[in-house]
C-alpha cells in the first residue's frame, strides 16, 4: 500500500468509494469491499458521518486517514509512506502517526516512512539516517519512551547539523 503526502484521493468519489476503489478494480464484490472498508475506516477514526463526504469536504487529517484506509484495503504486508505528515497541522499529524501505530500493532503492517521530521520519526521502532546517499546511522527504539527516543533522534541530528533524513 502507498500513502502520499498529498493524499491522492479521487475527488469525484466519497470517502467510502475512495477506500473501496482498489477492491473494485480487483473484482471483489461490493458487499465484501464495503465490509472491509467500514472496518478500516473505523480503525483510522472516520465514522459514518464521513462516509458520504467528498475529499473537498474533509480536513487534511481526515483526507490522510482516508488514504491510510485505502492503502490497507488490500491487506498489504508493507506500506510505503512518503512524508505523510508534511501537509498536516501538528494535531492532525499526531493523529495520523497514532493511526500508523495502530495499523502496525493491530494489522501487522510494516510501515516504511520517509520523513525529515524528528517528531514523526519518534513514532518509529527503527530509524535509518541518510546522508549523501548512504546510511550513516541507525537507531532502534527498544523499550524507550517516545520522548526519550525523540531526544536520541535530536542528538543524532545535532551531530549532522540537522541534514540527515530519517527513513
Amino acid at each position: 500500500g502507498m500513502i502520499f503526502q498529498q493524499f491522492n484521493l479521487l475527488e469525484q468519489r466519497n470517502v467510502l468509494q475512495n477506500v473501496c476503489f482498489p477492491l473494485e478494480i480487483a473484482g471483489v464484490s461490493k458487499a465484501e469491499a464495503k465490509k472491509r472498508a467500514l472496518e478500516l475506516l473505523k480503525l483510522v477514526g472516520l465514522d459514518e458521518y464521513h462516509l458520504s463526504r467528498y475529499p473537498h469536504e474533509l480536513s487534511g487529517g481526515q483526507k490522510q486517514r482516508c488514504a491510510c484506509a485505502r492503502a490497507l484495503i488490500n491487506r498489504p504486508d508493507l506500506i510505503l509512506a512518503d512524508e505523510p505528515t508534511g501537509a498536516l497541522d501538528s494535531r492532525s499529524a499526531q493523529m495520523l502517526l497514532e493511526t500508523f501505530t495502530a495499523m502496525n500493532d493491530e494489522m501487522g503492517a510494516t510501515i516504511l516512512m520517509v520523513t525529515h521530521d524528528a517528531f514523526s520519526a519518534s513514532y518509529c521502532s527503527r530509524i535509518l539516517f541518510l546522508k549523501d546517499g548512504g546510511i550513516f546511522h541507525e537507531l532502534v527504539r527498544g523499550a524507550e519512551s517516545r520522548r526519550e527516543f525523540l531526544n536520541e533522534i535530536l542528538d543524532v541530528l545535532s551531530l549532522t547539523g540537522g541534514e540527515g533524513a530519517c527513513e
